[in-house]
């Protein structure tokens, strides 16, 4: 199995949306664990991958070269109703911050709820929600009327957003193993590196200005994206 990490960096505030709000505190919430951290989703994040690999695929010149390179992309990120043969080749992870982050935190919170289980007056010094209010903040935003610029009505809405500068990290792990030697696999990293770089923007809001973001792919030892060999051997046919 080889295993690679996307890392991701918020360049912009973000809202990875979970699809609901919280009654009386926001109409919408980020996705977060119990813990209080927020996450992407990795099958959210493998769509936004396909759909920019997919983007720089229809502008290659050639027909011959859509038509290969659109093929790579089906070995790597699966077709819809996929077989055992057809399957995607990559699975995505859910792209959290930094794992000794979350550990040390996540030890700390459970600690103060195992005191709180052996004392119910127990007042813990820290709980998930810190955790979250710690790394998100509140927007609130309204329609404007066209006509006489003033706030339309009932338009107020609230969103939690998580701050700009948090690295994020995916784990993709390809299975079979990588064989750098296969010119298929070959092409397969280069596509995906391609289409990492070409992930500018993730998350709700995404098309009005939030979820800016600087993307990379890394292996064990090297930053794949700053390779020119990868970069320069996507759009070639053999």
């Amino acid at each position: 199995m080889s295993k690679y990490t996307l890392k991701i960096k918020l360049l912009s505030d973000t809202t990875f949306g979970r699809g609901d709000g919280v009654a009386g505190l926001v109409d919408q919430e980020v996705e977060h664990d119990r813990y209080g951290f927020p996450y992407l989703r990795g099958r959210t994040l493998k769509g936004l991958l396909s759909e920019e690999c997919d983007n720089l695929i229809a502008v290659l010149p050639e027909d011959s070269q859509r038509q290969h390179w659109q093929e790579i992309a089906n070995r790597l990120f699966g077709v819809p109703g996929s077989s055992l043969d057809t399957q995607a080749k990559i699975h995505v992870g859910d792209a959290c911050l930094p794992d000794d982050l979350r550990a040390s935190i996540a030890a700390q919170l459970d600690s103060e709820q195992d005191k709180k289980r052996r004392n119910p007056k127990y007042k813990p010094a820290l709980t998930s929600t810190d955790i979250l209010e710690s790394l998100t903040t509140i927007r609130r935003q309204t329609a404007i009327d066209p006509e006489d610029g003033a706030p339309m009505e009932h338009s107020l809405r609230s969103a939690r957003i998580i701050l700009r500068e948090l690295p994020f990290e995916s784990k993709l792990l390809f299975e079979p193993e990588l064989n750098k030697d296969s010119e298929d696999d070959k092409d397969m990293l280069a596509l995906l590196a391609v289409g990492t770089l070409a992930l500018r923007r993730i998350g709700s809001g995404r098309n009005r200005g939030r979820g800016h973001v600087q993307c990379s792919l890394h292996d064990s030892s090297n930053e794949i994206t700053k390779d020119m060999n990868y970069i320069d051997h996507f759009g070639r046919i053999k």
